[in-house]
């Protein structure tokens, strides 16, 4: 799949570890937009059709085999028609000898196809880019808000400007918590099911405290507060306490926020004075982790209080509880 966005060819050999063979520009100039690859296996045979260019190719051991089995003239005859269609990269695995790479080299300066090594293993080495491509070239947008990673879970704290996001994560922290991004954050769906969210470059590790300003997490706390990345399993709304609103106080329903077209659990937490926003958030975690172990608190006690039934219907059964 070809989406709008790209990665430079030179930050795939960084991450890959990729020894450059041929380039026909410097790396940073030249964009991976597909986080798609291929085997050219039928491209070599003859068979072209579907071929996608877009695609970077790995070249294995049973490529290399075939086209060592082949006399001299028909095996430049397949190498052309591969590089011909100009794919946006070629890379060899280990099982590939150097001599069968040096005859792909004029060919890639003909028509401008980079060429690469891996050390590695064909399967490995495809595995480990399309893990990086999906993750570079993910759908993404940036939301305001606070990721936090709390008992494991990541959590995606939003509210509105002021409600406290920023200072519950700073008590968060010194509970041994690790922030990921303040003020913004930005969300790659990586997989039909994951979300993960991280900290732009330019603001990373940085948070904005009302009275005192900005401060830096990692210098503050140490390199243990922080982390780079997490996963998003639960979004929890900060708001103002609103006096004329039923807050959720069973925890039956389970409700969810669109995210990138995936539904993440969300729970909205009133705030106001005396409330430990950073025990509830932790709190919070845990329970969602239970539940997706399988295990519903409020279902259960429901159901030891004979009470299963009713919890299905439209009416909550919130009068069992008299007490704050």
């Amino acid at each position: 799949m070809t989406g709008k966005y790209s990665v430079p060819l030179s930050k795939v050999i960084q991450s890959e570890g990729y020894e450059e063979v041929y380039l026909p520009k410097p790396a940073e100039e030249i964009l991976i937009r597909s986080m798609e690859v291929n085997r050219p296996g039928l491209m070599i045979a003859r068979y072209d059709k579907n071929f996608t260019p877009e695609r970077i190719e790995f070249v294995g051991n049973s490529e290399a085999i075939y086209l060592t089995e082949l006399d001299e003239p028909t095996r430049l005859e397949c190498i052309e028609r591969l590089m011909a269609a100009q794919p946006a990269a070629i890379v060899f695995s280990v099982m590939v000898s150097k001599e069968l790479i040096q005859q792909f080299v004029p060919y890639g300066e003909q028509y401008e196809v980079p060429l690469l090594r891996t050390n590695d293993h064909t399967s490995f080495a495809t595995s480990s880019l399309v893990s990086f491509l999906n993750v570079e070239l993910a759908e993404r947008e940036t939301r305001h808000g606070v990721l936090v990673e709390v008992s494991g879970e990541g959590i995606l704290i939003i509210g509105e400007s002021g409600v406290g996001k920023s200072e519950c994560v700073v008590e968060l922290i010194k509970r041994g918590n690790r922030l990921v991004a303040d003020d913004a954050v930005e969300i790659r769906k990586v997989s039909k099911k994951t979300l993960v969210g991280s900290a732009p470059d330019n603001i990373r590790h940085f948070i904005e405290l009302r009275g005192i300003g900005i401060i830096d997490a990692r210098s503050l706390f140490g390199m243990g507060a922080v982390k780079m990345t997490s996963k998003i399993d639960l979004v929890v709304e900060l708001e103002q306490w609103d006096e004329t609103k039923a807050y959720e106080r069973m925890g039956i329903s389970d409700e969810t926020m669109n995210i990138l077209g995936i539904n993440v659990p969300l729970c909205t937490v009133p705030v106001s004075p005396g409330r430990n926003l950073a025990i509830i958030i932790e709190v919070a975690a845990i329970n969602n982790r239970l539940k997706k172990m399988g295990h519903n608190s409020a279902k259960e006690l429901l159901a030891s209080l004979g009470m299963a039934e009713e919890s299905d219907t439209e009416e909550k059964p919130t009068d069992v509880w008299h007490y704050n």
